[in-house]
């Protein structure tokens, strides 16, 4: 699997956000987006989720342009995960349902309950109301209902913002787990200090260009 970034740019009008982005990520890579809020971090990551258009550039998957690819298709291998998870229906088991139905598949609980746990969550929780979550439980849920089926890219959009160090450490347990699992490769966007000064590989996007180191 190679993700590529080729002369990405975005701009609004005359505001250039970022242009000429330039990288690529294969399996088992994990490439750690950072720089100032406003500097195009996360509309860097919905470029590549398919999620809004770049003004200049592609993006590719294994040669292919992203938008050559059927978008549940797409969706499926580059998995992207927010700030705030976005559940739905009425209960965990909804959200975990999900992934499973969207392939036409029977529901796997052995493996939905499997991946609560790695997140430290019960097995009584797939019958939980979503509105009875706290933030750090519906993260969790969120990041597991991601990995349910293991992405060629997982996008990962500040994920651990405003959460407690039990709730970070138990979802980056999890990623790492899975990643080290079945060998995908991971864009994250922090702010995080203790997780930047750990990154193996960085992209600073900084007055509009990016620096890998």
């Amino acid at each position: 699997m190679r993700l590529a970034v080729k002369d990405l740019g975005k701009h609004y009008g005359e505001q250039v956000l970022f242009s000429d982005l330039n990288f690529a990520v294969t399996n088992d890579d994990w490439l750690t987006v950072i720089g100032e809020s406003g500097s195009g971090k996360s509309t860097l990551l919905k470029i590549i989720a398919g999620l809004v258009d770049a003004s200049t550039g592609l993006v590719l998957l294994n040669d292919k342009e992203e938008w050559t690819y059927p978008v549940d298709e797409y969706r499926q291998r580059v998995s992207y995960a927010t700030q705030a998870a976005q559940l739905f229906g009425e209960t965990v088991r909804d959200n975990l349902d999900l992934p499973f139905l969207v392939r036409k598949q029977e529901p796997d609980v052995k493996r939905q309950v499997a991946l609560l746990e790695q997140v430290e969550l019960p097995a009584d929780f797939l019958d939980r109301n979503i509105h009875d979550l706290s933030g750090g439980q519906r993260q969790r849920v969120g990041v597991a209902r991601n990995l349910i089926f293991a992405p060629d890219v997982l996008l990962l959009d500040e994920i651990s913002t405003g959460l407690d160090a039990d709730t970070k450490a138990a979802i980056w347990h999890l990623v790492e787990h899975m990643q080290a699992k079945a060998h995908f490769a991971v864009l994250s966007v922090t702010h995080d200090a203790q997780e930047i000064k750990s990154a193996k590989w960085t992209l600073k996007i900084e007055d509009g260009r990016g620096v890998l180191s």
